[in-house]
């Protein structure tokens, strides 16, 4: 078998059924076997969106994401999707072809030092450098990626090794996966410790994170409290993770968070940090937890180290979210423990009630919150949702209520725009019986447009609801605040019609709206149709996202700005 071979061969043992990419001479080996295999080719408009894509499908699966591009500049392109998925704890592959190792290390055509590249923004970086460790780099990096905190893995291979012969092993899965198996559990002082101090707490709150969001993690957390039914709230990286229509799961922590969420961290006595980075848009602000007892689990053993250091939590564990939650459910069964905190519990309930998001509900403009309050009427548990970057963004984790993990797939800690819609193609391939839509704002939207071409000519039922307020709403936001409502660079005075382009790219649906009088119709047809379908939704530049926690204040500083506010229960 040529080292092409090997590589597709070795891809196809572990499942794959799609990769992402573009090809080029350097990859062409691997490219030409994969036209030959059962692995679906999906070709996007570039480098970085083809990662994007392969990062959506780890993001709404239990599987991998691969993407396969040439070398030199395409390799380069997909510096910022690696970057973004080692961000967030995303398993990734990146498979790139080199010059021919005689070439490397000259002034060869498209060639790139890798390794000095990606280096601090992957997992791990591996350059092929023998026919014989093809087969076991690319089943390594499979499980690599997957385990402890996930990540990131790319791969550089030389022309001259895709294009070598070499046998195939074969049937060796096992042997890779157990070398990052996770037997990390409690102790049974542990569990114990644990529950002295959750029993003598009045008012528990957990703190959900992304370390959380797959089927076993939220399986694991909902078993758990289903014996204490403490009140929630979470990171933007765990929206679904738990049910957000119980009535006690308070939404999101932090800078934007809920009014709900974000009074009640105000109040708790015993804070339950679960799969958490403690991101500095939450953990930052002044008083933080500060009369809280913490307990923290995460898998990050460098994270652990960290907060333990800076906040001297009462309990802490580095270990698998799910494995150390099961391990305290089952403490808790055998032990028959269960809690007293139905006041506590029912002043949430009352917070969430009390305490609604608002929005401008009368002006002479739509609103983004308007359309996505009116959209999360219209999804249901078979919805995922992507996102770009900015007030969109927040908006949709504030206004859109998610009920199953990794259904709201979006760009956290590094936020990067242009992620909503090669993201969308990944979480479809990888969940083609789900209702896929993109929320994206006209600054994201512009920055991969591209794959709106790639959504509609294959079409792919995917949905793109586009909130275009002919700005970076979000800049132009602190521009407000901060300099004097100067503009520089936020605002756009002229845009083209994007769903007259999408009229080209072969859509199903294509509308725009300015009129909150067809806003409601035009979501609900925008839902009804199938196939590729774009909703232009023209909204107000003077929109301000709210609530806010601006920098260096407290949670009890927060601006509800002039539309939420308390209302009788």
């Amino acid at each position: 078998m040529t080292g092409a071979e090997i590589l597709v061969k070795s891809l196809e043992e572990l499942g794959i059924k799609h990769i992402f990419g573009y090809t080029g001479a350097a990859i062409l080996p691997v490219m030409d076997e994969l036209g030959k295999s059962s692995i679906e080719i999906v070709v996007n408009s570039n480098e970085q969106s083809a990662a994007f894509s392969a990062a959506g499908y780890s993001r709404a699966s239990d599987s991998v994401g691969i993407a396969i591009v040439t070398s030199g500049p395409a390799i380069t392109n997909t510096l910022t999707a690696v970057a973004d998925s080692f961000a967030d704890s995303i398993p990734l592959i990146v498979i790139a072809g080199q010059v021919p190792e005689h070439k490397m290390g000259t002034d060869s055509f498209q060639h790139i030092d890798v390794s000095a590249v990606f280096g601090p923004t992957a997992k791990k970086v591996v350059l092929v450098d023998s026919i014989d460790n093809i087969e076991s780099v690319i089943k390594d990096a499979y499980f690599l990626a997957k385990s402890g905190k996930p990540g990131p893995v790319v791969i550089d291979i030389p022309i001259n090794l895709q294009q070598s012969i070499n046998k195939y092993v074969g049937d060796n899965l096992h042997r890779f996966e157990a070398v990052y198996r996770n037997e990390w559990h409690l102790s049974e002082g542990q569990c114990e410790h644990f529950f002295k101090l959750l029993t003598e707490a009045k008012r528990p709150l957990l703190y959900l994170g992304g370390g959380l969001n797959s089927k076993n993690g939220s399986d694991a957390i909902r078993r758990f409290n289903s014996l204490f039914n403490i009140p929630s709230v979470n990171t933007l990286m765990a929206k679904g993770v738990v049910d957000e229509n119980d009535p006690s799961s308070l939404g999101l922590l932090g800078m934007f968070g809920t009014p709900y969420a974000n009074k009640i961290i105000q109040r708790n006595d015993f804070f339950f940090a679960i799969g958490v980075r403690w991101d500095d848009r939450v953990a930052e602000k002044v008083g933080f937890a500060i009369e809280a007892k913490i307990a923290y689990i995460d898998i990050n053993p460098q994270k652990v180290h960290q907060i333990r250091n800076e906040r001297n939590p009462d309990f802490s564990f580095i270990g698998d979210a799910a494995s150390a939650l099961n391990d305290l459910t089952d403490y808790a069964q055998r032990k028959k423990i269960r809690l007293t905190i139905d006041d506590w519990r029912q002043y949430a309930i009352k917070l969430k009630k009390t305490w609604p998001l608002n929005y401008c509900r009368d002006g002479k403009h739509i609103h983004e919150a308007e359309a996505l309050d009116l959209l999360g009427q219209l999804i249901d548990g078979d919805t995922i949702i992507t996102t770009g970057v900015g007030n969109h963004q927040l908006l949709a984790a504030q206004y859109l209520r998610m009920r199953s993990p990794r259904s709201f797939l979006t760009p956290g800690s590094f936020g990067t725009m242009g992620f909503g819609m090669p993201s969308a193609i990944g979480a479809y391939y990888a969940n083609p019986d789900a209702t896929v839509i993109v929320v994206d704002g006209d600054g994201s939207f512009r920055m991969n447009m591209g794959e709106l071409y790639t959504i509609g000519s294959l079409s792919l039922p995917i949905k793109i609801l586009l909130l275009n307020n002919k700005s970076d709403g979000m800049v132009r936001n602190l521009e407000d605040v901060a300099y004097g409502k100067r503009h520089s660079a936020t605002e756009r005075k002229s845009d083209v019609d994007f769903s007259e382009l999408a009229k080209h790219c072969y859509y199903k649906f294509t509308k725009r709206i300015a009129s909150r009088g067809e806003l409601a119709e035009g979501l609900k047809s925008f839902m009804k149709t199938t196939g590729p379908c774009l909703l232009e939704v023209m909204t107000d530049i003077e929109e301000i996202l709210y609530p806010v926690v601006r920098a260096g204040a407290s949670y009890k500083d927060m601006d509800l700005g002039p539309y939420i506010k308390e209302v009788s229960d």
